[in-house]
């Protein structure tokens, strides 16, 4: 027998009510009385009626689905974001499609050339650390699509924002000159990305903070954010080979902390005995290991939660929105013994 979905007709036979009444009573119009709505709510519910997407999205012009870019999903602080996003988006009945930029902006345009033929309703998207050409994002902004930056985000769109402010790499940077450590390298993210220039200043603002002066030597970038580990070996064997040496390290992302941890376990270096280590981190997995990292952790759940509802309201929006906000959230510094 071929499986036939409830349909407004059906409930609407069976409780010998008009379409167009349950119809109402589903969408909890005003026009309908308490006691009506009662009736085909209960209704639906014990038949497991279930509204059919694809005429909800003619009937609404919308597909109730939005687009999710990002550069990593096996990232912990980008799966975290995700789980953000999908525990609002389902709650409001839309389905998220997620992409992955891997760092590459050609693999970034195809994923939203990809998302924009499914005719998704939005995007919320971290851009991709070799992003600077804006075009395929602009295009679209242009045209009144609605779009959300979180964490890597561009001052060129003007849209909701959400992001983490410069004082994790600065409380991180003070913990370790409260340590009595002199020699702080920072090896941060790609240089075109605001995130960065955000960690960067940062970590500069806790040397003067402290009367230590700054030696722009210590500072190492990686075009790819860490993705790419002979990058962050690259950064590494060029701060080792400085006649003075660091002697704690600043790693400013998840991939770039995992990249540090690798080369150091490679060359026996040992932490903190011989250099003190601390990174932004979202990994569960810190904790347990030898030595207990010392993080700089992100809200990323609840980053994730405040972007899709921004991108909704721009979506459900009945006019157009012009004033936008950035949201910038508080890191927590866990202090464990790789900075002890």
């Amino acid at each position: 027998m071929k499986f036939e979905a409830v349909t407004i007709k059906d409930i609407a036979k069976a409780l010998g009510l008009s379409t167009s009444t349950v119809s109402r009573a589903l969408r909890d119009s005003y026009e309908i009385s308490n006691d009506t709505k009662k009736i085909v709510l209960d209704y639906a519910k014990k038949i497991n009626y279930r509204p059919n997407p694809i005429a909800l999205s003619l009937k609404e012009k919308r597909s109730r689905s939005i687009g999710v870019i990002v550069c990593e999903i096996a990232n912990s602080y980008f799966s975290q974001v995700i789980n953000g996003i999908e525990s609002v988006a389902y709650d409001r009945g839309y389905n998220v499609i997620i992409s992955q930029s891997h760092e590459s902006y050609e693999r970034e345009v195809l994923d939203l050339q990809y998302l924009a033929s499914r005719s998704i309703d939005g995007l919320i998207i971290s851009i991709s650390a070799e992003t600077k050409d804006l075009e395929h994002l602009t295009k679209l902004h242009d045209r009144g699509f609605p779009i959300v930056f979180f964490d890597r985000v561009v001052d060129e769109i003007q849209t909701h924002k959400v992001i983490t402010n410069s004082q994790g790499a600065c409380d991180a940077t003070t913990h370790l000159i409260r340590k009595n450590y002199k020699r702080i390298a920072n090896i941060s993210n790609a240089t075109n990305l605001l995130i960065t220039k955000s960690r960067i200043e940062g970590y500069k603002k806790a040397l003067k903070d402290n009367g230590l002066k700054l030696d722009e030597a210590l500072i190492e970038y990686c075009p790819h954010g860490g993705l790419v580990y002979e990058e962050v070996e690259k950064a590494l064997d060029k701060l080792f080979m400085l006649d003075k040496k660091p002697d704690a390290v600043l790693s400013t992302t998840d991939k770039i902390t995992t990249s540090c941890l690798r080369y150091f376990k490679a060359r026996n270096i040992k932490i903190p005995d011989d250099i003190a280590l601390i990174g932004f981190s979202n990994s569960e997995l810190t904790e347990l290991l030898s030595p207990p990292l010392s993080i700089v952790r992100q809200p990323a759940f609840k980053m994730g939660e405040a972007a899709t509802n921004f991108l909704l309201e721009l979506i459900e929006s009945k006019r157009p929105i012009t004033n936008f906000e950035t949201k910038v959230m508080d890191t927590e510094l866990i202090i464990r013994q790789s900075t002890r």
